[in-house]
């Protein structure tokens, strides 16, 4: 039984989702109540995390096939907070729309569930179990605006395209599988002398998998095209709260089974960062919608974080963690300003939409200044140190060209945040925009913009955290 308290979490998690439905099946008009649970289930499964969990060693259970160590805790408890400020801010947007259903918050617990179960996963069959739960979430959270063609389109190419990468996931597990005789990482890391070379092919076909759920260039055709077309709370969530799991999905792949085998899935890792980045860096220059924008900026985030797993360091995987961390605090700054962008009930998400803010709505316009800055690098904003702390563990193992293309791709991304933010300043006004938003979304922007702006005064506060983290 004191086994079971190390997934407290989960079991919490996964009776509330239960008693949601019930509750929601049996009383009518229930919307804001189970959107009012949920938020509590959020906060008290949080709780649950940090007291169990956050200060022991690592210790596993179910036989070995879940592991519970302090990065397990730790991204747990990013991936519970990034999901308690996503729901808290799209509750106006969600009445707006019509779309605030009791289906809408369930959804995100049983995305969040498998998440959960990801994170902890030290076994290819439960990792995969983590994997699906999540995803079969976010297919009907992608096309949860019926009344939109997009909506229903962005579901759809989501769910065919998720298909085909599972079923090459599965088939690498299975490879996997047949030459190790194990799905557990440690019984794995200890078969790998006899199947080495056997074991690699298994290694590329996970890894193309996981690449295609984080949208790492050339398994990015989804992005763009879901991000724009989904309700924009959606796109938030998406934009963060899975890529934490990925990256810990990532780690625990390649650094746990196959750490030996780092020359072969290394180039593999280098090659999908290299590409993300540049990709990531040129097509946004040509978008319109800011949502788009996003798709395309978030590919070249990604980049930069395999740049730092690439390195085969403890060093890289705590630069990868920082950066996502700092990424995530960027990401709810700029959607809490996209979600203010509404004018008679209708919310407006093309760039053009954002010209002459500054003449109406001044401390959005800097809110939005500080953390469009703060995406392209500009010191001594965060997004700054998230990527000096990712060269620098590239250049410490010598990587040069993948830190001269990181950053060559860092000054071709300026361009178009900097356009942006001309457009905000210098371009005609339009119509004013509302201005009775929520408390909290008033709340996440001017939280999350300061924690931006004076990082660099506290930058060791995160460091000291992350620093823990030893995997190899």
């Amino acid at each position: 039984m004191n086994n079971l308290n190390l997934v407290l979490p989960e079991i919490f998690i996964s009776i509330s989702i239960m008693f949601l439905l019930v509750l929601g099946v049996f009383k009518k008009d229930s919307s804001k109540l189970i959107f009012n649970i949920s938020l509590i289930v959020l906060f008290i499964t949080l709780i649950i995390t940090f007291n169990e969990t956050f200060a022991i060693n690592r210790k596993t259970l179910f036989n070995d096939s879940v592991v519970i160590d302090y990065m397990s805790s730790l991204m747990k408890i990013i991936t519970l907070i990034a999901t308690f400020l996503v729901l808290v801010i799209s509750s106006s947007y969600l009445k707006t729309t019509k779309i605030f259903k009791i289906e809408y918050p369930i959804l995100i617990l049983s995305s969040v569930l498998g998440m959960l179960i990801m994170i902890s996963s030290n076994d290819l069959i439960v990792f995969y179990m983590g994997l699906e739960l999540q995803s079969l979430a976010l297919y009907v959270l992608a096309t949860f605006n019926r009344d939109k063609l997009k909506s229903s389109e962005a579901g759809l190419k989501y769910f065919v395209l998720s298909a085909l990468s599972s079923g090459l996931l599965l088939y690498g597990c299975s490879l996997v599988y047949g030459f190790s005789g194990s799905t557990n990482f440690d019984i794995i890391s200890n078969q790998l002398n006899s199947n080495e070379y056997v074991l690699t092919f298994g290694i590329v076909f996970i890894l193309v998998g996981l690449a295609f759920k984080i949208s790492a260039v050339p398994f990015h055709m989804w992005a763009p095209d879901v991000y724009e077309g989904s309700p924009t709370s959606v796109t938030l969530f998406f934009t963060m709260v899975p890529k934490i799991a990925a990256l810990t999905v990532f780690i625990r792949f390649l650094y746990v089974p196959f750490l030996n085998l780092i020359d072969q899935w290394q180039m593999i890792i280098i090659f999908l960062s290299l590409a993300s980045m540049i990709f990531g860096a040129i097509a946004a220059i040509g978008q319109t919608n800011i949502k788009r924008l996003i798709a395309y900026s978030s590919i070249g985030h990604v980049g930069y974080t395999l740049a730092g797993l690439a390195t085969g360091t403890n060093e890289g995987i705590q630069s990868s963690i920082i950066y996502i961390t700092i990424y995530i605090v960027m990401n709810l700054a700029l959607f809490s300003g996209l979600l203010m962008l509404r004018r008679n009930n209708q919310y407006h998400e093309d760039i053009e939409d954002l010209s002459g803010l500054s003449k109406n709505h001044p401390l959005l316009s800097i809110s939005l200044l500080i953390v469009l800055f703060s995406l392209a690098g500009i010191p001594p904003l965060a997004g700054f140190f998230a990527k000096f702390y990712i060269f620098k563990a590239v250049l410490e193992e010598s990587m040069y060209f993948l830190a001269i293309v990181g950053l060559l791709s860092t000054v071709i991304s300026a361009f178009y945040y900097l356009r942006i933010i001309k457009i905000i300043y210098f371009d005609n006004q339009k119509d004013q925009y509302d201005n009775d938003h929520s408390l909290w979304l008033k709340f996440t922007i001017t939280l999350s913009t300061i924690l931006v702006l004076i990082y660099f005064i506290f930058p060791s506060q995160l460091i000291d955290l992350v620093s823990r983290i030893n995997i190899i």
